[in-house]
């Protein structure tokens, strides 16, 4: 989402590419901006009008995205929600947003559950890497049981 949007603001305002204080005030939450950035972002989307629209259209869809554990019913309204800003993208003039809308579009399902269900496999990667540390740390055990015990009293 990020990616296509600040690809779409560098083609529609270059001076933002030579300017990094721009694009970090652009990748900002607009909750999280002080007041200086609040007037330089007002500043850039006067000298160009197109980027306003766009700048909210980008926090509405990441805000859409970024809801969990929700209800099945709520769930259902985000779809909505998802395939009208997926029909907004596709009507848009621009090749980033209309290869955007594609990319929402083949990841709806994914999307979905991860509305629904937010459960993932961080614990078990997390005792992966322990394991592999522990194996880094003994340049190979002699024997499995006593590799077997410290990931036992590791892993714990």
């Amino acid at each position: 989402l990020a990616h296509h949007f600040t690809g779409l603001c560098r083609e529609i305002a270059p001076e933002i590419t030579r300017n990094s204080g721009l694009l970090a005030i652009l990748r900002t939450r607009p909750g999280r901006l002080s007041q200086k950035q609040i007037r330089r972002r007002q500043e850039l989307f006067d000298k160009h009008p197109t980027l306003e629209p766009l700048y909210l259209k980008r926090w509405q869809i990441h805000s859409l995205l970024c809801q969990k554990s929700c209800t099945a019913k709520k769930c259902r309204s985000n779809a909505k929600e998802l395939y009208r800003h997926i029909e907004e993208l596709q009507q848009q003039g621009f090749a980033q947003l209309k290869t955007l809308a594609k990319t929402l579009q083949q990841w709806i399902e994914p999307i979905a559950t991860m509305w629904r269900f937010t459960k993932n496999n961080a614990i078990t990667e997390g005792f992966h890497r322990k394991m592999k540390l522990i194996q880094r740390r003994a340049f190979g055990f002699r024997n499995f049981e006593n590799y077997r015990l410290r990931v036992l009293a590791q892993c714990q």
